[in-house]
């Protein structure tokens, strides 16, 4: 499943990779990562819209309270009966506990309403269907709009987003109600932006570049000249500020009026975790699920980790000669299981 709770490009940063040679191991070790949480926790950090179903009665349950077994974020439908389908209206029941959540555990009826669970006449097993949102959490941040690409095709794998600087490799995006996952990105030409410099030379110490008015470079975005790579620190009116030969590029000098090139084109998967696949106009708003802080850190960790030591051949030992470390996973061990006992989803009996 095509849920990364920590980027390719986050990975990379932190143990200081540079270029695509390693990238598809970075993307295992980060998948691996995942699913481990995943795992450990008995919940997942990026919603999936699925029905779960349940029996009725359940072993140990309480008259009015379905006990579930998963996280569960929101809910669309109830239904009892099994495959009869009689739907409880959502004024009839409430979602628990209520303070402090989602997640939430269980589902009561409301006792001042006459609804009620049952299952039919034929069996008592997988009598009541619950569809939602299940997860712990959907926090999302702002992540740009969509430039061009979606807005015709909804099979479409490529799409250009507004801004190369808020969206990662591996990050998981909603864009209305379909959830996306990006995992590629090419550059392309900015329009008719180009160089508007005679002297950038190839020098590392040549790190203002004036470019064309009303370029729309923004700060954080990688450009592309030529052959090298150049990622943007600050931009003032037409002068970007960059540090040159970026992700392992070879400095060059560049003519004026040389085509800037930024990474806005993102490869993607369409319609995951049980939404569906649409078209969006130009200009949606793009959000991009963040899973939490130290669920994200622990990704990072149990990835590079996998990285270094499969690099070592699981020995033990980092790096060579008098460089050798010794990599013990003591501290990762605690920092697993500090950060999965915290989430860990609390087993319910449900049948």
């Amino acid at each position: 499943m095509a849920n990364w709770y920590i980027s390719r490009e986050d990975v990379k940063r932190a143990l200081q990779l540079s270029g695509a040679p390693r990238d598809t191991l970075i993307d295992e070790v980060i998948e691996a990562a995942s699913r481990e949480i995943d795992k450990a926790t008995h919940s997942r950090f990026i919603p999936l819209t699925e029905t779960r179903q349940y029996p009725w009665p359940q072993r140990n349950g309480r008259v009015a309270t379905l006990y579930l077994d998963a996280h569960l974020i929101a809910a669309d439908t109830l239904t009892k009966d099994g495959d009869d389908v009689t739907a409880i209206s959502s004024s009839d029941y409430f979602l628990e506990p209520v303070n402090d959540s989602p997640p939430y555990h269980s589902i009561q009826i409301d006792l001042a309403s006459t609804a009620f669970f049952q299952s039919n006449a034929s069996t008592w097993q997988r009598a009541i269907r619950v569809t939602g949102r299940w997860g712990y959490s959907e926090a999302t941040v702002a992540a740009g709009t969509v430039t061009s690409g979606l807005d015709s095709d909804a099979t479409a794998t490529t799409f250009v987003c507004s801004d190369g600087s808020l969206i990662d490799v591996g990050d998981s995006l909603l864009i209305e109600s379909e959830l996306i996952f990006v995992s590629e990105r090419a550059s392309a030409a900015l329009g008719s932006v180009l160089i508007n410099d005679a002297n950038v030379t190839a020098s590392r110490t040549n790190t203002t570049f004036t470019l064309d008015p009303n370029h729309g470079v923004l700060a954080g975005e990688v450009m592309l000249l030529n052959s090298e790579r150049t990622f943007v620190e600050s931009v003032d009116t037409n002068d970007v500020q960059v540090i040159r030969a970026y992700d392992g590029t070879t400095l060059a000098a560049h003519a004026d009026d040389t085509p800037v090139h930024v990474f806005r084109t993102l490869t993607i998967e369409r319609g995951v975790n049980g939404t569906t696949a649409a078209t969006h106009a130009n200009s949606k708003a793009i959000s991009r699920y963040r899973p939490e802080a130290d669920i994200r850190n622990l990704a990072r960790a149990l990835a590079e980790y996998s990285y270094e030591q499969g690099g070592s051949g699981w020995i033990g030992a980092i790096g060579g000669g008098e460089a050798t470390i010794e990599g013990k996973g003591t501290i990762l061990r605690d920092l697993f299981e500090r950060t999965t006992r915290r989430y860990k989803r609390t087993a319910m009996a449900t049948v």
